[in-house]
């Protein structure tokens, strides 16, 4: 159970650090929001692999095409993360 913690949190920072270097401009989050970030993408890459392909994580949890599917989750949340966040910037001012 450790172990399985440890590599829901290593692959998201992995996922969540590579989505904020590929997703351009400044991102103000700590590494705890990195972590979360990546958990969250997994999560949804994860999801977003299911409807598309059926798969499950019969074959393993920790495959080449999971890490692929949790940076493109985290891009995913991350955009839509920025664009609520500056949308709600823009009404505070």
């Amino acid at each position: 159970m450790i172990g399985l913690i440890v590599t829901i949190i290593v692959v998201g920072l992995i996922a969540g650090a590579l989505a904020r270097l590929l997703v351009p401009g400044k991102q103000n989050l700590s590494i705890a929001m990195t972590i979360v970030l990546g958990v969250v993408g997994s999560f949804v890459g994860g999801f977003l692999g299911y409807l598309l392909f059926g798969k499950d994580s019969a074959q393993g949890l920790l495959q080449p095409s999971g890490i692929i599917g949790s940076v493109i989750g985290a891009v995913l949340v991350l955009v839509i993360w920025l664009a609520v966040s500056r949308r709600s910037a823009v009404r505070t001012r």
